[in-house]
């Protein structure tokens, strides 16, 4: 911040990207959670424990976490005679995701930059 204006100084360096990763997001399970829905609009338990190679009491506990954070909607109900259960990304998740994915594609780029020498 300067002290003329009280905005922030453009000759400040900027935040490394990694302070921005949204550790309910970021966690391995819970991003592949995120992807899914995102990718399947609607996607069943067995399904999600299946592709992320969970226990189900696993999984039950990375859904948890997003729900209460609110970025997935959980909804029960039943395919002829067997209880299932579906998740579906909220707007607040789809927001998330997405910002996670830029902020991953920050560093990225980062690294593609340092890699080709262009900073050594």
């Amino acid at each position: 911040m300067t002290a003329e204006t009280g905005s922030p100084d453009p000759r400040a360096p900027a935040a490394h990207p990694v302070t921005g990763l949204d550790e309910v997001v970021h966690q391995r399970v819970r991003l592949g959670i995120l992807t899914i829905a995102h990718e399947a609009r609607r996607a069943e338990f067995g399904y999600l424990r299946t592709q992320l190679d969970l226990t189900a009491g696993n999984l039950s506990k990375h859904l948890s976490v997003l729900e209460a954070a609110g970025l997935i909607g959980v909804e029960k109900g039943y395919a002829g005679r067997r209880g299932r259960t579906w998740i579906t990304l909220t707007a607040a998740g789809s927001t998330a995701l997405s910002e996670e994915i830029g902020r991953l594609k920050l560093l990225i780029a980062r690294v593609e930059i340092t890699d080709t020498g262009e900073h050594r």
